[in-house]
């Protein structure tokens, strides 16, 4: 969307620029592209009462129900939910209560996160009909910054590689063709889709920041333990983490700021207070040192995808950023032993329902956790050993910068005829796949994915910045920098009407 546009969708237009049903009353913007508006704008809107909650999430329900049929990025969709908690919204807002810059926005969540009293299956046949006595921490705090919750987004089996028995795969908004990422693929279609205004997701070895990447979002995966996990679907309990997908890195920084922090009921959860992730909101990077590794960054990267982050180091050295060349230990070996601890853990948690109830697995994941099981303590103990080794060398690494520049992924979006093998037995796409997600798994450093130029087919390409533990705002500063003065964020699909 071109600046004029939505400055004027900001300045509050009552006419329609084609197609709008918000109520044409004073102070409401042109309605064709308000579901491509990022919170902080949105919040914004709510809280001059130019829009109501209600209506606009009586807005994006129709929407919903206009283009996803054909997208497949909702589970389920919670309607009466939704329009209860937006009233609810409106009315704190009536009386100037705004509990956060979320009050009244329509969110949605992976359904791998309980929701009390609303089914959460993560994608697995075997939950389908489990009903959830409490939120999710994650989910609780979201409505206690007054968000509204659309619905429940779609995943993979168990937030592992292989399609969700349950339905049909979601839809890359941007070309059906194209793999539209997992496990969180669901949250990536929607909020790249215009079906919410941001989402959650989980990051077990890239499931934040590759839906992100292959949907043209802007995904954040905190430091490990920085949000909490109870009442989320685990795959494997030491390296899944909680974060947000926006659409830009100022969203990302407002969901982390309303879910992060401690959890009383979460023990792993880490002890340290939530700061304002957008409290630098300077324009310039001055000062900001900002690492690069070549060897890692570049070898076996695709000619459009290094375009991209040459293009990123020149935009962040003209904001003021110190371009500092880097040492980086190597990755082959963490990520063979990602996959092994991957599924030793996910052996462990599943151990009540796999094997004895095999049939409710999908083969590759049927496969996955037998391969945790049969592997070893002693084995499982020299993983442990070289997992510590590489977090102790990636934050020496990190020591002298702010951040580190990295792809997030090797090349632009895979085709799904590529992509049909993924996580099958002897897949060689994996280890490639997961080059630039999985090692911050294993370390637990904070990464952001965002979009940083497009293909010569029009698909989207992306970079990370990736930061110190607890180095969230830093990063998430470098991505508002970024944004400020490039546009590849505000690129969005055109989507065609479903057919119902």
């Amino acid at each position: 969307m071109e600046t004029t546009r939505r400055e004027l969708l900001l300045a509050g237009s009552a006419a329609a620029l084609g197609g709008g049903v918000l109520p044409a009353r004073a102070g409401t913007p042109a309605t064709d592209d308000i579901h491509f508006l990022e919170i902080h704008e949105i919040a914004r809107l709510l809280k001059v009462r130019s829009l109501s909650s209600v209506e606009l999430t009586e807005y994006m329900l129709r929407r919903i129900e206009r283009h996803d049929p054909g997208l497949r990025s909702y589970a389920f969709v919670t309607p009466d939910l939704a329009l209860a908690q937006a009233r609810e919204a409106d009315g704190l807002l009536r009386r100037g209560e705004i509990l956060s810059p979320l009050h009244g926005v329509p969110v949605a969540v992976k359904d791998l996160f309980y929701t009390k009293d609303v089914r959460t299956a993560g994608g697995m046949t075997i939950h389908r009909d489990f009903v959830p006595r409490f939120d999710a921490t994650a989910v609780r705090k979201l409505r206690a910054a007054g968000a509204v919750l659309l619905g429940k987004l779609q995943l993979t089996e168990g937030a592992f590689a292989d399609t969700s028995r349950l339905m049909p795969p979601p839809v890359n908004p941007w070309n059906a063709d194209y793999w539209p990422g997992g496990s969180s693929s669901g949250s990536g279609v929607a909020t790249a889709a215009g079906l919410c205004f941001g989402s959650l997701g989980t990051d077990t070895g890239g499931s934040i920041r590759i839906p992100s990447a292959a949907n043209g979002v802007t995904g954040l995966k905190p430091t490990w333990g920085r949000v909490s996990r109870r009442g989320v679907f685990e795959l494997a309990a030491s390296l899944d983490h909680v974060g947000p997908m926006c659409r830009s890195a100022a969203d990302a920084a407002i969901m982390l700021g309303a879910i992060a922090g401690p959890d009383a009921d979460d023990p792993t959860a880490l002890q340290a207070a939530a700061p304002d992730y957008n409290a630098a909101s300077g324009h310039s990077l001055k000062g900001f040192r900002l690492g690069f590794n070549e060897h890692y960054a570049m070898d076996g990267v695709d000619a459009e995808v290094q375009r991209a982050l040459a293009d990123t180091l020149r935009v962040t050295a003209a904001l003021g950023a110190t371009i500092v060349p880097m040492r980086f230990p190597s990755v082959d070996a963490t990520i063979a032993d990602w996959r092994r601890a991957l599924a030793v853990e996910a052996a462990v948690a599943h151990e009540a329902t796999f094997p004895s109830h095999r049939d409710d697995y999908g083969p590759a994941f049927a496969h996955l956790l037998d391969s945790g099981r049969a592997t070893s303590a002693m084995d499982y103990q020299r993983i442990l050993l070289r997992r510590q080794t590489f977090t102790g060398e990636v934050n020496a690494a990190l020591e002298p910068v702010d951040a580190m520049l990295i792809p997030a992924q090797p090349a632009g979006p895979l085709s799904m005829a590529r992509m049909a093998t993924l996580g099958q037995p002897g897949s060689k796409d994996g280890p490639v796949l997961v080059r630039f997600t999985a090692p911050f798994d294993m370390s637990g450093h904070p990464t952001l994915t965002l979009p940083a130029g497009f293909t010569d087919e029009g698909l989207p390409l992306a970079v990370q910045f990736i930061g110190k533990h607890l180095g969230e705002a830093a990063i998430c500063h470098a991505g508002r920098a970024f944004q400020r003065v490039t546009g590849w964020h505000r690129r969005h699909p055109q989507l065609r009407e479903s057919a119902t």
